[in-house]
């Protein structure tokens, strides 16, 4: 099978996926992410504990792609300090935006380096980043 199939196929199963869609019992932080362009809305929750995300889940309407970065972004996130959760959001930033294309250098994106080909699709790269920057927002000032 090859490596652009076996991305598709990952982007499909974490857009559809439930495991992350809910509400948190008791979130530390709540911050609302919408991207105007094609109507992407995600409302992203966190639980930050000792410095660490202990859990995060969202929910939200938007397109296949910011789902499913939405999903593998919270995989990632879950159990990280939050300047790791900054840093991986900062990388994974400048790998859609092209400054990052090593990939070495993005393998600590783990699954969503999945996303890295949103990059040559522009129309696409607000919907992949959304979560992403809404992350990057919630946790300022959570460390």
């Amino acid at each position: 099978m090859e490596i652009d199939s076996i991305y598709t196929e990952l982007i499909a199963e974490h857009s559809k996926s439930t495991e992350h869609r809910h509400h948190l019992e008791h979130p530390t932080a709540v911050l609302k992410g919408h991207n105007p362009s094609c109507g992407d809305e995600i409302t992203l929750e966190l639980q930050v504990e000792d410095g660490k995300i202990k859990d995060a889940s969202f929910t939200g309407v938007g397109c296949a792609i910011s789902q499913a970065s939405t999903s593998l972004m919270i995989d990632l996130m879950k159990g990280k300090t939050v300047e790791e959760a900054q840093r991986l959001a900062h990388l994974f930033m400048d790998m859609i935006k092209r400054k990052v294309t090593d990939d070495e250098a993005l393998e600590d994106l783990d699954e969503a380096m999945a996303l890295k080909n949103i990059s040559n699709m522009p129309a696409r790269v607000k919907c992949a980043v959304l979560a992403w920057h809404t992350l990057d927002d919630a946790l300022q000032g959570k460390a």
